[in-house]
C-alpha cells in the first residue's frame, strides 16, 4: 500500500479568483503584481505577509478619482 499524502500546508493569499491584470499591471481582485502572483507559493511567509501589508493601499490608489 501507498504512503498516505502529507497534506498540504495552507498558504494565506489575499486571491478571489478574479485573476485579472488591469492596465496599471496589478490584478483587479487582489491587487497583486503578475510577479507575485507567479511567485507566492515560493515565497516564505514573511514576504507574503510584507506584500498583503501593501495590498489596501495598491486598492485605495486604484480606485481613487483623479
Amino acid at each position: 500500500m501507498a504512503e498516505p499524502v502529507r497534506p498540504l500546508a495552507a498558504v494565506e493569499s489575499p486571491c478571489i479568483g478574479t485573476c485579472t491584470l488591469g492596465p496599471e499591471g496589478l490584478c483587479v481582485g487582489c491587487f497583486r503584481t503578475a510577479d507575485e502572483i507567479a511567485g507566492w507559493l515560493s515565497f516564505d511567509a514573511q514576504r507574503r505577509r510584507r506584500i498583503m501589508e501593501t495590498l489596501p493601499a495598491r486598492a485605495q490608489n486604484l480606485f481613487e478619482d483623479d
